[in-house]
Order: C-alpha cells, then sequence, then structure tokens
C-alpha cells in the first residue's frame, strides 16, 4: 500500500470519526433566531405518572418570543409550569408561556420553569428519545426529540420533583 493511500485511508477514517461523534452529541435545534439546546426529559416506568422536561432557548433575534405551547404523544398533556417555594415546600404551578427575550435566553430546568408530561401512556426509559412539538407564539411551532435521562439527572440544578408537591395535577 503506497503512502498516498495510508494517508488517505487514515484521513477518511478520521473524517467519519468526527462526523459520528458530533452527529451523536448534536441534539440542538433551529426555528428562525430561536436556537432549543438539549431537550431531555427524566424517564418514568410509571404509566399515568408523571415526568418533568428541560430545555434551553436561546433567542438570536431583536424581538422577544414565548414558548406557549408542548405536545408529545407519550402524554395526555404537557403543560409548562413554573416550581416555586411556599412556607418551605416546593410547590409548583402551570403557566401561560415562558419568555425568551430578544438576545437572551430562557433555561427550563429543575427547580424552575419546566414542561410536566402529565399522565404518561407508556413508560420512557433512559436513552430512548421521543418526540415532541414546541409552539412559540411569535416563531411558530417545531419537531424535536427529548432524550430521556435517569431519574436523577439534573437535580444538582434545582430542587427534586420528587419533593415537590404535585397535588395540582
Amino acid at each position: 500500500m503506497s503512502i498516498i493511500s495510508r494517508t488517505l485511508r487514515t484521513g477518511l477514517a478520521a473524517a467519519v470519526l468526527i462526523i459520528a461523534a458530533g452527529t451523536a452529541s448534536a441534539h440542538e435545534y433551529k426555528l428562525g433566531e430561536l436556537h432549543i439546546g438539549h431537550p431531555w426529559a427524566r424517564a418514568s416506568v410509571n404509566v399515568g405518572g408523571t415526568a418533568g422536561a428541560f430545555l434551553t432557548v436561546e433567542n438570536h433575534g431583536s424581538a422577544p418570543d414565548r414558548l406557549v405551547a408542548v405536545s408529545t404523544p407519550v402524554a395526555e398533556v404537557a403543560e409548562i409550569h413554573e416550581s416555586f417555594e411556599d412556607k418551605g415546600v416546593m410547590r409548583m404551578r402551570r403557566v401561560e408561556g415562558v419568555e425568551i427575550p430578544a438576545g437572551g435566553e430562557a433555561k427550563l430546568a429543575p427547580g424552575g420553569y419546566h414542561i410536566m408530561l402529565i399522565k404518561l401512556k407508556q413508560a420512557i426509559m433512559p436513552g430512548e428519545k421521543v418526540p415532541a412539538t414546541l409552539t412559540f407564539e411569535k416563531a411558530g411551532t417545531i419537531d424535536v426529540e427529548l432524550a430521556i435521562e435517569k431519574p436523577g439527572a439534573g437535580a444538582d440544578m434545582g430542587h427534586d420533583m420528587k419533593k415537590m408537591d404535585h397535588s395540582a395535577h
């Protein structure tokens, strides 16, 4: 085998590895000026129960927008919620939307704003990806995949949702 052939094979192999690594870790979406980063949800085996879903939305535009709705075929209902503390107890309430300021971002994370998947129709297990549709007031809708992560994922970013008052749903 000539030096040129070996060099070409090595270069092609390296390019394939780089592309594969980039594709495996890429979990971002773009809708106009909105960039949606790493949408994920906590795993749950509790059919009929709930799970939290999280993501970050960056607004690279000059006008604000709002996340106003979420849907997924794995839950009967998907709502946008806000976590808050009330007399030492973490609670959550449904909100009509989350503002994404112009040139800013909105983080939906454990302990803050998040998406509640209510009345799960199936178990969602770590390593799976489930479809979801995000609806923004101005930008419209986009289909994303929620990466399912183990139940304790993100607990260091806020309050563990198992310790929250879920009586509202």
